[in-house]
This record gives C-alpha cells, structure tokens and sequence, in this order.
C-alpha cells in the first residue's frame, strides 16, 4: 500500500471553482465512507478548508487509485470530473508526504506562515478517526505533520514575519492610510461570530473603530461577543442583531467584515447598492445578473463556517475556557476564545494569527470617489457578491484578491529553514515507515525459530525421559541462547537497511531466505494493524528489543 493525494487549492484553482467544490461535513464524511469502500484504497482522510480540498489515501494501485479518488472528489463537491480534472493535482508516497509537511508548516497557504492550517489538520485527522477511515499510515502521518508544522513555528521566525488574514484585508481597505487611522471613529458591521469573525471584530475594537454591531443568525451567540467587546477595555460601543437586520445596520455601517458558512450570498449588490444610495448621492440600483434578494436570506446551513475555515491556533492545545466560565474580560485573547466556544474549534492563539506581509489587489471603488462602504469578505464560499466593487462609492477586499498576495522578501530566511525542516522529516517519516514495513517479516521470522526450538525440545524430552527438570531447562535456555544469537545481526541490520530509500527488498529476501509462509507474515502484519492501543504497540516494540538483545536468556 502507498501513500496518495489527490486535491485542488487556491494555487491550481480559482476561486468560483473552489467555492463550487466546498464540501459540507455531511459530504466529507460520505466521501471518506466510499473512499474505503472503494478497491484500490484502504484509509481515506479529507483536509477541506476553505482554500483547499485534498483526500488523501493509501492505496494499493496509482493508477486505479488516482482515477477513483478523482471521480469521488468530483462527486462529491457536484463539480464534473471533467471541469475539475484540469485543476487537480496528485503527490505519491514521499511527494504526498512533503505535501501535507508543506501546508502543515503554512508554505502552501494563500498567506505563507499561518499557522491556523494546523487545526484543520487535527480536524481532519479526527473526523477520519471517528469515521474509522484512518489507519496506521494515515494516523502516524497526520500526526507527524501536526509536529512537524509545530516545530517550524518555533524553530523560525515564519509566523512572526506577518500579520493575521483581518489585518492584512483591512490593510488593503486603508490603502496608504495607517488601519488606526483609518479606522478611527466608525461604525463597523461584522456578520457572523464564530472564530474568524471574532477575531475581525476584536482587531476593529483595537483598531479605534466607535462602534460595532455584531449580526449572527444565533442572536445568543452574537450577544456574547458583543458583551465581550463592549468590556473589553477598548472604549468601543458593541451591541447584536440578528441577521434579518444586516440590511439596515449596513446603511449605518462604514465597514463591514463578513465570513459565514452560507452556500449563498450574504449580501448581495442590490443590498449593497440600497446602502450606499443615500450617502453617494445615486439612487439604488440593482446590478445585471442580481434579483435584489434581501440580505440575510442565504442559507448558511455549510458546516464549513468562519470558525473551521481559517482562523485555528498554531498548536493543538484548546485555550477556550468552559461555555459556563466565559472568558476573561479584558483579556486580549476574550475575543479569539468566544470564537473558540461557538462551535468547539480551537481558540484563535496570537502565533496563528501572522502571516506574510505581502500587498494585494484590491477590488476598490473607481479612483477619485470617497469610500461610503468599506467591505472585506473572508468567507469561502464568498459572502458578499464580488460585483459590488462596481457600485459608486464602494471598496471590497475579498479572499480572491488576497489570494493574489506574494510573500514579502524579508521572509525569504524563514522560508528556507522550514523547507529544511519539511525535507528533513520527509526523511525521518519514510525511514521510519519502511523499518515498520519489515517488522512483520522479523517477527515471523522469531515466531518460526521459536517454534523450531519448541519442538526440539519436545523431541529431546522423548529421546531422553530420565531428564530432570533443572537439565532439561538449562538445555532449552542455550538452545534459545543459541539461535537468538544467530537471528541478532542480521535481525538488527536489516532493520536498519530497510529504513534506508529502497529497502522494502530487503523483507522480500529474508522471507525468502528462511523460507517464510507468506501468509504467516501477513497475519503478523494483519494483526499489527489491529493494534492501535499506544500501550499495545509499546509492549511490542519492547518484546521486538528483547529479541534483538544477544545477552537475552543468560543466567
């Protein structure tokens, strides 16, 4: 079996595809269910955020495989596998494996070194464990790259060298102009309140926005950020609405942030042209190609809402306190944590809130025209109608536009270090892959020699019957002496040979060398997978060591 992923990403998709593609968490879990169901692969785990879709799979055959986890991918995000074959991309067994290394360490982001892919990747790894879709590869694999992403946060500078996804969208909305300063003094309109949308709100609060009025369609929800920022320490006025008030609120509102996990559009450009029609002096006009659906009338039923889709800490740990307790008013991270409440995601750390200082293009209002509405949409499927940015007055930054950012120079050092890190633990994983690959042969190779010991002795006990208890035990302890000895070095050094690149032929010879039954080895090896229990494969890596050890059964 080898490792395969089959995927689409910011980088070989355009947005309107990847927004088709989305899958819902419904639609993952079916995805998984039928990828184990299907021949060629055995495990099956999905990485679905709102810039990439990848499942990844062990399977037994490339080409069968790539075809079927092809087809399923396009079946289950409703895009034609003929639409969506020209932006797939495929990585086996060691490129699949850098793959995953990569994006865990945020180098395959839209911006370099965020560290909130880390919790879409235990998220991943979850589903696919409670599915019962991930095996041993699948586990160790995303378990790895969850360290590895880790240890390039703290061994570099890459998360430090940038800025959260809010920062660097409001930096786009400011232009020139300094966030504070531009800031200063407005109204701001955040519609949703999960994770990503609390942390916009807690960076507007710190920013010097005057008020905030939060809109979710769970109005409870809503109140508790607005209380949390209200008490924040910042001066700023935070209340909550409920989403059929979004229209109105955005006629009062300078600034809107929108990130929802609506299948349709939050606002659309009728919405955002009646908000904008008294304060430009041009009456509202509906754009080609909109209906003029009233705002807040989308379904926002997508499982894959704002606080699953970007925002996640740079490490496993839940920094959210109990739904009872409430955060900490005043506390910095109050904001990042009722994020974290709303729907169990991780809360949002200071570390997973940097990335790559780069400049975009922005979609922005017609050069000379004052900005009546700010809009940054950092929702995917997007939440706003990207037509807006031809209504007068009007400046809208959203995820396609920063998608088109490019990482900053000064971050060239970091980049380079954590490649480093990525190739270096590509290495370990394979080295470590391959040596578990033989353990089943070295195993059975032991259990035939103990066998062979087991009926000499019981064919010496009948040769010579006048035995006594301590002479028959003390010529079992040599024998076993014996042929320990003789299985130590070449048990031990073939270990050692299969880690290295190209090693698996190694169990192959030794199976045939000692005539091994191939279906011995594999009830070994069918009976290791089984074996899940960290306490179990512990006690077998400590029964495989004393085998190993050529002093074993000395007096």
């Amino acid at each position: 079996m080898s490792l395969l992923v089959v995927g689409l990403s910011h980088r070989s998709a355009p947005v309107s595809v990847l927004e088709r593609a989305a899958l819902t968490v419904d639609a993952q879990s079916k995805l998984l269910h039928d990828t184990v169901a299907a021949e060629p692969a055995a495990e099956a785990a999905v990485l679905a955020t709102c810039n990439r879709i990848e499942l990844y799979a062990d399977v037994d055959k490339f080409h069968a495989g790539v075809a079927e986890l092809s087809t399923l991918l396009a079946r289950h995000s409703g895009v034609s596998l003929e639409e969506l074959t020209p932006y797939l991309y495929v990585h086996y067994e060691d490129r699949a494996v850098h793959h995953l290394f990569s994006v865990a360490c945020g180098l395959d982001s839209m911006v370099v070194g965020e560290g909130q892919i880390l919790g879409q990747i235990k998220d991943a790894l979850a589903r696919a464990q409670d599915l019962h879709t991930a095996g041993r590869l699948l586990n160790d694999l995303f378990q790895q790259a969850l360290r590895v992403g880790k240890r390039a946060h703290s061994e570099t500078g890459i998360d430090r060298a940038g800025q959260s996804l809010v920062t660097f969208g409001l930096e786009q909305l400011a232009g020139r102009e300094p966030v504070e300063a531009w800031a200063k003094g407005k109204r701001a309109l955040v519609i949703g309140a999960g994770s990503m949308s609390s942390l916009a709100a807690a960076t507007l609060a710190r920013s010097g926005v005057e008020e905030i009025v939060i809109a979710n369609r769970t109005l409870e929800r809503a109140e508790r950020l607005a209380q949390i920022l209200a008490d924040g320490g910042t001066g700023v006025r935070a209340r909550a609405v409920r989403m059929d008030a979004v229209a109105a609120e955005l006629t009062r509102a300078d600034v809107a942030v929108s990130c929802t996990g609506a299948t349709g559009l939050v606002l659309t450009g009728a919405d955002v042209a009646a908000a904008v029609s008294g304060r430009t002096g041009t009456p509202a006009v509906t754009l080609p190609g909109q209906s003029g659906t009233p705002a807040a009338t989308a379904d926002t039923s997508l499982a894959c809402a704002d606080d699953t889709c970007l925002v996640t800490p740079a490490d496993d740990t839940d920094g959210a306190e109990g739904p009872d307790a409430g955060p900490h008013i005043g506390d910095a991270h109050a904001y990042e944590q009722h994020g974290a409440l709303v729907d169990n995601s991780p809360a949002v750390g200071a570390a997973a809130s940097r990335t790559a200082t780069a400049v975009a293009r922005a979609q922005v209002a017609a050069p000379g025209l004052a900005v009546a509405l700010a809009l940054l949409d950092l929702a995917m499927p997007r939440d706003i109608d990207a037509a807006v940015h031809r209504v007068e007055g009007v400046r809208l930054v959203d995820i396609e536009s920063l998608a088109e950012a490019s990482a900053d120079a000064p971050m060239a050092a970091d980049v380079d270090a954590v490649r480093t890190i990525v190739s270096d633990e590509v290495a370990a994983f394979g080295a470590a892959q391959r040596a578990a690959h033989i353990t089943p042969t070295v195993v059975a190779l032991r259990t035939m020699a103990a066998d062979v010991v087991s009926s000499e002795i019981a064919r010496l006990d009948g040769r010579l019957p006048e035995l006594g208890d301590k002479q028959r035990a003390e010529i079992t302890q040599t024998v076993r002496r014996v042929v320990d000895k003789l299985l130590h070095a070449p048990t031990v050094r073939v270990k050692q040979l299969a880690s290295e690149p190209g090693g698996a032929g190694y169990a192959d010879a030794l199976r045939t060398l000692f005539d091994l039954d191939p279906e011995t080895v594999a009830a070994v090896s069918r009976a290791d997978h089984l074996r899940d229990a960290p306490g179990v494969q512990a006690a077998l890596q400590d029964q495989l060591h004393q085998n190993d050890d050529p002093k074993r059964g000395r007096a």
